[in-house]
């Protein structure tokens, strides 16, 4: 193995010691410690700086050795792969694109033998060693092409997971799933006859329409955040399926749970939503159900009205709980003045949001000298009667 030197017992002890160190300054004392190969061990220290948050468990767990930078960012963090794990089950998953393994991983305390696919040697060693290290025994690691061993699996399996590389020749990001790699349009009928269900991960960047055109029997679809900020879509596809797809908004949170809201096409489409001036509560979805395009049914669902149709904020007369999204208490609407709005923030300071309006965050600042910070919330937008307008907000205690 490649690495095997990051194994030795001085190595990993100084990599543990010195993990929180900077790695820039450790590189102009590399000559003091001839004995370690300090190249590398500088490389794995700033690995760990990096998947400090993504991958609390990695770092705990002596031993772990991670990848060059490019395969730890592509890597799921631990709360989206755990979130991924919970929706399989069965005998048998084969990853075909398990890169440094983190899905895998997870995937393996659901289902009881994970076959985890990757081309790269070094990157499939490296997880091997790993997987033992973290006692993920039911992994079987094979060193192939995707395509390879899609061609010679004999009996269908419970689920194929593919999360497709999403970088071309050039090293230059895509997200058209033809542009990917492998390419899962090519696959599809393969992947759908040795796979009773496939999983597929793609780019956040992906048009949801457009990929539901294009793969066809899709379950459901579920857009998955991370305290507000959008990681990946999930594409469960089934072949034969018929039924129109299920489409859930889920936003994670540090505390271990989840809002989510679940809708259909056909509902978006059917939808009328009704709309308002802004009333004493205003909702701005999380950018999950933004990205799902839950605009009318959001609405409607919950029993909102919209401040404008190209407007995705909402309001009410009174406190809709558990909004997936951010609740604010309006105190007054007022127009883009900066005389207006000093007078109603004295400590000339307010945190700022644009919907619908023709100025940026950056563009407002400049215009009214107001800083960063605060608890005041300024949500500049368009209202019913194309207005433009500034509302002049507080977070309600307790939401998103």
């Amino acid at each position: 193995m490649a690495f095997q030197h990051l194994l030795r017992a001085e190595v990993i002890r100084f990599i543990e010691q010195h993990q929180h160190d900077d790695v820039n300054a450790l590189a102009l004392k590399a000559r003091q410690f001839p004995d370690l190969p300090m190249a590398d061990v500088l490389q794995q220290i700033n690995a760990r700086q990096k998947a400090r948050e993504k991958l609390p468990n990695w770092l705990e767990t002596p031993g772990v050795v991670f990848p060059v930078a490019l395969s730890l960012e592509q890597s799921s963090s631990e709360r989206t792969a755990r979130y991924k794990a919970a929706m399989v089950s069965g005998h048998t998953l084969v990853d075909l694109t398990g890169g440094f393994g983190v899905d895998a991983f997870y995937f393996s305390q659901q289902i009881e033998k994970v076959i985890h696919v990757e081309r790269n040697a070094e990157l499939s060693a490296i997880a091997a060693h790993n997987f033992r290290k973290l006692g993920a025994e039911n992994v079987h690691c094979v060193n192939v092409e995707a395509e390879d061993f899609l061609n010679k699996m004999d009996n269908p399996v419970n689920w194929i997971y593919l999360d497709p590389a999403r970088r071309n020749v050039a090293n230059s990001k895509v997200h058209r799933l033809e542009d990917c790699e492998p390419d899962v349009l090519r696959l599809l009928p393969q992947l759908l006859s040795k796979g009773r269900n496939v999983l597929l991960k793609t780019s956040p960047m992906l048009d949801i329409d457009l990929a539901l055109q294009q793969l066809k029997s899709v379950v459901q679809v579920r857009v998955i955040a991370v305290e507000n900020e959008c990681k990946e879509v999930l594409y469960h596809l089934s072949a034969g399926s018929e039924a129109e797809p299920l489409i859930t908004a889920v936003n994670l949170h540090r505390e271990e749970v989840a809002s989510a809201f679940s809708f259909r096409r056909s509902e978006e489409r059917n939808a009328e939503a009704r709309y308002s001036e802004p009333l004493q509560y205003v909702y701005e979805p999380n950018v999950a159900v933004l990205k799902a395009g839950a605009f009318q049914s959001l609405s409607v669902r919950l029993g909102l009205f919209k401040l404008h149709p190209h407007t995705h904020l909402y309001t009410s007369k009174t406190l809709l709980p558990d909004f997936p999204g951010r609740t604010f208490q309006c105190e007054t609407v007022t127009k883009l003045d900066k005389k207006a709005l000093l007078a109603l923030l004295p400590e000339k300071k307010a945190n700022l949001t644009v919907r619908n309006f023709p100025m940026t965050v950056a563009d407002i600042r400049k215009q009214t000298g107001l800083r960063e910070g605060g608890d005041v919330y300024l949500l500049a937008t368009t209202d019913l009667h194309n207005r433009k307008v500034v509302l002049v907000t507080r977070k309600v205690d307790g939401n998103q």
